[in-house]
């Protein structure tokens, strides 16, 4: 269909759009890339403006931004208030839903990453897995846990500072106790990969949306790409330039804007596809058009503008709102940019408020009226006429923030002018900010606090603001809550040490400068293990902050498989506070995953009685009882557990797996069908039930069972033997093979698979396949007793009575009763061995 023509009008409004002057090669190239389709070697898949800051790199975007808008494309504009690659995504789905393209599936699936990484940091794990329960080894876990030690090294983002630092095959030999680890915390694989590479889950669906989407085009624009670019670039190039998640729609153009080129090792050799838009500063001739278009055309005076400026963008547009007559109106705009800008504005309340709401790293209505000096009557006129300066932007999904080329040297005269009327503002706004935190957090746990993304937003601009204030406590305060950042993960620590950083230079507090440097830096390099242990040894933390340090820092090295490390740490932190519960809870985490039950369950004693009313405490205390086979105590437990909080579906599915490993089935099928109604994808429930109805030789349920906890997790090694054996049962063993093939391939060392596809393949007539897997099975567990007995048959069914009798005689010794109890079919080719 042809486009309506636009009429002259049209394109002169277009063209002085909100005051945009210049740029116009880097317009009309942007432009007409939308004129050439997909397939044209002239199109250009993403494009990169960069230079240095002030130059005006976020108002090109944004008018690229508007020109995308007029050729029907859904638009998105990103800036480093993501700090992450699921935050991303979560700010592209918010845009595009305000633009009427919902992702709903990418909203769901980030609502569950955002649960899940919650719950890591709240549920201790307190089993093995259930390879190692059922051997009494542990599981080696294959590829998926030589990827996931590798991954686990920075968590989220996916570009975890330590993962360069590790040496593989290090991790490979680690990986099975770590995937054990993972597994029993995580029993569902999208959830695990939630949580550890959240962007494997999140990126297919996201580009299968896009896919979908009813637009012409899709136009992402991710600004501050000198700080984003660390874990976006990566991301970013194997969206656009690999297979690994999906194709990215040919209609998709991205724009990303910071203050350096692009990494050439990862797009020197893609420039077919890429267009780099470096800016400098304005040439004469835009600055002239731009002050022309504001009606600032004394030539003496522009000729003062364009000395003082440089052609720096954003100081030119200041000073050109200001609509000087006189040279002698211009004054240095590096220096004292807002005040020379505010000198020709009359209104004293306008004024003020400028000068003050400089204060806050970022505005909205109520950060404005807490921070500006405006009549209550005046308050509504006067925002919106901040809104409308040049330096101020909406970057923020509605909040409004200064330009830093502006705000820092505003800053700087604000304090100069006036040191404690300085320190009384910044103060008002802490308390503003103290007041909004305690009424969005009242009756919430510390916990669930610090995994609310608005609470935390609160804190940390409170804080912000007692450092720049210079309140006595503040630095100490900031630094127990650095703590608390990181146990909330690496993007949040990486905002509290840069909101440490920017306090330090805009109140020039040297203390709180280093601070922020120095733990940006750690977290950069070598991640939250590091920042703590700086933390830790240069800090003056009183010990129930040690104590929590301690507890976090054992956490990552936990996730990196250090076990070791891990346990010194939580040593330390019960030494320095002997009444902190989550210190115990964790360790007994680390013990459990080392097969010490028993050490396990005496730490979670303490905790327990140090929190006797937290349901996850004793739920995770009824698991290392039930791995133990303390079925008592963990019947015990469990039951203690629902009673205090009756959606821990945890406890109801452990408390039915001990159930069914006493033959209480009904009391089985009940526990695990209540954890399913919580959590209908719950696999490891799903594979416990399946056990259940095997037992009751419901072998239809059992294998339906099997079939949904495989869809949700089809790299559950444990899984795919236990539908393999429901499979070989059923007599289908060409799929109980397939199947088996699968579990042995993500875990080469997993006996139980290798014994089930040897009787599957003597079933199918290969016998010397057959025998060569049971030989595995039984060296990998000597003591095997079902994989002997089947051994046996096989030599007996094979004429090799001595072998057979051997295999029996090896039972015997292990278990008297295990010959006699054969089937019959068993005894039937036993016979004549044990006849003899």
């Amino acid at each position: 269909m042809a486009q309506a023509r636009p009429s002259v009008q049209e394109l002169i409004r277009r063209r002085s759009r909100a005051g945009f002057v210049g740029r116009s090669t880097e317009r009309s190239a942007f432009r007409a890339n939308f004129d050439t389709a997909p397939h044209d070697e002239r199109h250009r898949f993403r494009f990169h403006v960069h230079g240095n800051a002030g130059v005006g790199k976020t108002f090109l975007l944004r008018e690229l931004e508007q020109i995308a808008r007029e050729r029907g494309a859904l638009t998105a504009y990103v800036d480093d208030s993501a700090g992450s690659v699921p935050e991303v995504m979560a700010e592209i789905s918010r845009q595009f839903a305000a633009q009427g393209s919902r992702l709903k599936d990418l909203d769901r699936l980030l609502a569950a990453h955002r649960e899940r990484r919650h719950e890591a940091e709240l549920a201790a794990l307190a089993a093995q897995d259930t390879e190692a329960e059922e051997t009494g080894r542990p599981s080696a876990g294959g590829r998926l846990a030589a990827r996931a030690g590798v991954v686990a090294a920075g968590m989220v983002p996916v570009v975890g500072p330590l993962a360069g630092l590790l040496d593989p095959d290090q991790v490979a030999e680690g990986a099975g106790r770590l995937r054990a680890s993972l597994v029993a915390r995580f029993r569902n694989h999208e959830d695990l990969q939630l949580v550890l590479a959240p962007e494997q889950v999140l990126t297919p669906v996201l580009l299968r949306e896009l896919a979908d989407a009813d637009a012409p085009w899709i136009a992402l624009f991710l600004d501050t790409y000198e700080r984003t670019g660390p874990y976006l670039d990566p991301w970013l190039h194997a969206t656009m330039t690999t297979d690994r998640h999906g194709p990215l729609p040919a209609t998709t153009v991205v724009v990303t804007a910071g203050q350096r080129p692009l990494d050439t090792a990862l797009w020197g050799g893609l420039g077919d596809f890429v267009t780099d838009l470096p800016l400098a500063p304005f040439t004469e001739t835009e600055a002239r058009g731009l002050l022309a278009a504001r009606g600032v055309t004394a030539e003496p005076v522009v000729e003062e503008v364009l000395r003082l400026t440089g052609g720096l963008p954003v100081l030119v547009s200041t000073l050109a709102e200001s609509r000087p007559t006189d040279p002698d109106d211009v004054g240095d705009p590096s220096a004292t940019a807002v005040d020379r800008f505010l000198k020709w504005e009359r209104d004293p309340a306008r004024r003020a408020a400028a000068r003050s709401c400089a204060l806050p790293r970022w505005l909205d209505g109520d950060v404005f009226r807490a921070a500006a000096d405006c009549p209550d009557e005046d308050a509504e006129a006067v925002y919106d006429w901040l809104r409308s300066l040049p330096f101020v932007t909406d970057r923020d999904g509605g909040r409004l923030r200064y330009h830093d080329v502006v705000r820092a040297p505003m800053l700087r005269a604000e304090r100069h002018r006036s040191p404690r009327a300085w320190a009384q503002r910044q103060r008002r706004l802490a308390g503003a900010f103290r007041d909004w935190r305690e009424e969005t957090g009242a009756g919430r746990d510390t916990a669930d606090l610090w995994a609310d993304e608005a609470w935390r937003e609160l804190r940390l601009a409170e804080t912000y603001h007692l450092l720049c204030a210079g309140e006595r406590g503040a630095l100490p305060q900031a630094l127990r809550d650095f703590v608390a950042a990181c146990d909330a993960g690496a993007g949040v620590a990486a905002r509290w040490a840069r909101a440490l950083l920017d306090a330090g230079h805009d109140a020039d507090a040297e203390a709180t400068a280093r601070w922020g440097r120095d733990l940006t830096a750690a977290l950069d390099t070598e991640g939250i293990t590091a920042a703590l242990g700086l933390l830790l040894r240069h800090a003056a933390l009183d010990a129930p902050a040690q104590a929590r340090a301690r507890v976090v820092r054992g956490g990552e090295l936990r996730g990196e498989g250090a076990y070791a490390q891990a346990l010194a740490e939580y040593d330390q932190a019960v030494a320095l506070d002997p009444e902190l519960a989550p210190a115990y809870r964790h360790r007994a985490g680390v013990r459990g995953e080392l097969g010490d039950h028993e050490a396990a369950i005496a730490d979670l004693d303490r905790a327990v009685a140090l929190e006797p009313d937290n349901a996850w405490h004793v739920a995770l205390r009824g698991e290392h009882h039930r791995i133990a086979g303390h079925d008592a105590e963990a019947i015990r437990d469990l039951t203690r557990a629902v009673r205090l909080d009756p959606a821990v579906a945890f406890a109801w599915a452990s408390r039915g797996a001990t159930h069914a490993r006493a033959g209480n089935l009904d009391a089985a099928l009940a526990d695990l069908g209540r954890a399913l109604d919580l959590n209908p994808d719950y696999a490891w429930a799903l594979a416990r039930r399946a056990r259940v109805w095997r037992a009751m030789g419901d072998s239809a349920r059992q294998l339906a069972d099997l079939d949904h906890a495989l869809t949700l997790t089809p790299d559950w090694p444990w899984a795919r033997c236990e539908r393999g054996d429901a499979l070989r049962a059923a007599g289908r063993d060409e799929e109980a093979v397939a199947d088996l093939d699968v579990a042995l391939t993500l875990d080469p060392a997993y006996a139980s698979a290798y014994a089930s596809r040897g009787v599957s393949l003597a079933a199918l007539g290969r016998h010397a396949e057959a025998l060569a897997d049971l030989n595995r099975a039984v060296e990998l567990r000597p003591g095997y007793v079902w994989a002997l007995c089947r051994r046996a048959v096989l030599h007996a069914a094979l004429g090799r009575p001595e072998e057979a009798r051997a295999d029996l005689d090896r039972v015997r010794a292990l278990d008297s009763d295990a010959a006699e109890n054969s089937s019959d079919t068993d005894r039937a080719v036993l016979g004549p061995v044990l006849a003899g």
